[in-house]
């Protein structure tokens, strides 16, 4: 299936590039999120009439994501959670404990902004964690989650 993107997607092309992904992809996530149409003559010239708003809007949402991570850069946010005497907790901290107290600071942010590769943190510490706002805007932030008493 050959779509063109409305906006930039990762790992997969720009604004306003003609790509061959497979028919459920572009089926069921790529054409309902309104990321992409199908590549037919007719939305290809509809999309070129509006590349400039578009382009504008792509420009206006980086900007934003920009801003966001200005905020964010250098934060360092602290989780209190139960914990046993050699620092292990007695469950995790995860994607959604994060966004909430980034969230609770003042900066809102997501749950599926919140980058955890290596899994949800289960030992009291400091630990680096990726925040992803835009496809070409990422920012690590500090969380020190501390044995609650």
């Amino acid at each position: 299936m050959e779509v063109i993107l409305l906006q930039k997607v990762e790992n997969l092309g720009n604004l306003g590039d003609k790509v061959k992904v497979k028919p459920g992809y572009g089926r069921n996530y790529l054409i309902p999120q309104g990321k992409a149409r199908a590549a037919t003559a007719k939305n290809i010239a509809e999309f070129e009439q509006r590349r400039t708003e578009l382009e504008k809007q792509a420009t206006d949402t980086f900007t934003a994501a920009q801003g966001r991570k200005r905020e964010l850069e250098g934060k360092s946010i602290t989780i209190a959670a139960k914990a046993g005497n050699e620092g292990k907790l007695f469950g995790s901290v995860g994607t959604v404990d994060i966004a909430e107290t980034l969230t609770n600071t003042g900066i809102k942010v997501e749950r599926k902004e919140v980058r955890m590769p290596q899994g949800p943190i289960r030992v009291a510490g400091e630990h680096k964690v990726e925040i992803h706002l835009h496809t070409d805007v990422n920012v690590e932030i500090t969380v020190n989650v501390v044995a609650e008493e």
